[in-house]
């Protein structure tokens, strides 16, 4: 009899702490381009509310398998919605709170780096990812993730150390650029800060690729449009000769004396 209590405490137990590190509350998923799926981690993904409304479904890499991830969340991947325009996602958030916004993209056409760049806006205000080149990042056919925690309170969206108005919708918006068409594979809104979800599932790391490595090729890269106000200004100490003659002269200054004392002798 003790043994199965101390089996029911367990399960009590194992079920609570699951319920303490889980993922915290799903506000919204949808699988970009695809039908309803519920992944390997039990989220559940809508089916595209974009459907016969903008862009293009496509299940274009359901020829490849997807590097990085399992089975059963290889659909996730495999489709997505693309538009030869800026589309997006309207994710209603009614709470006050922290959030991690989780966009899951694969490069399954291209080959190549800079055939397709794009970014994604949040609330047309705040650009969360810039000049987003997938194949640069990962190559084809594997999963990349882009992970944006952001926060809700007193009418306020903050993001990335930015602040602006919010009513209530979170426009999730892909960027029409000079390279292609931006498209998304999938999404979902989980309530919660990045630190107190350590379980949002994070993708493995590319095979013979270090963590540190993956996390060099995820930086933000620098604004190419950024130009400055004009020439660069030289460095004054770089044709500045004072440090150099300093030491000669104050050689030449202890050796005058000396040499006429000297002569005095």
């Amino acid at each position: 009899m003790p043994a199965v209590l101390n089996v029911y405490l367990f399960l009590f137990i194992f079920y609570f702490l699951d319920l303490a590190v889980g993922l915290g509350d799903l506000i919204y998923a949808v699988n970009c381009g695809g039908p309803r799926h519920v992944d390997s981690y039990g989220l559940e993904y809508d089916a595209d509310p974009l459907e016969g409304r903008t862009g293009v479904a496509s299940d274009y890499g359901r020829r490849d398998r997807i590097g990085r991830v399992a089975e059963q969340d290889q659909l996730l991947y495999q489709t997505e919605r693309w538009s030869e325009d800026t589309f997006g996602y309207e994710v209603p958030i009614e709470q006050e709170g922290d959030y991690v916004l989780v966009l899951k993209f694969a490069e399954v056409y291209f080959s190549a780096s800079n055939m397709k760049v794009f970014d994604v806006v949040l609330n047309s205000q705040h650009t969360v990812v810039q000049e987003l080149d997938i194949y640069d990042k990962v190559g084809r056919s594997t999963a990349h993730d882009e992970i944006i925690p952001f926060t809700v309170r007193k009418g306020k969206l903050m993001v990335q150390g930015e602040v602006s108005t919010f009513h209530g919708v979170l426009a999730v918006d892909l960027i029409k650029g000079l390279h292609d068409n931006p498209k998304l594979c999938a999404m979902y809104v989980v309530r919660g800060s990045s630190d107190d979800l350590p379980d949002v599932p994070k993708l493995p790391p590319i095979p013979g690729m270090e963590p540190d490595e993956e996390e060099e090729l995820s930086r933000e890269k620098p604004d190419k449009a950024r130009r400055t106000s004009g020439p660069k200004t030289p460095n004054p100490y770089d044709t500045d000769e004072s440090s150099t003659m300093f030491p000669i002269l104050m050689a030449i200054g202890v050796f005058l004396p000396t040499l006429f004392c000297l002569c005095r002798l």
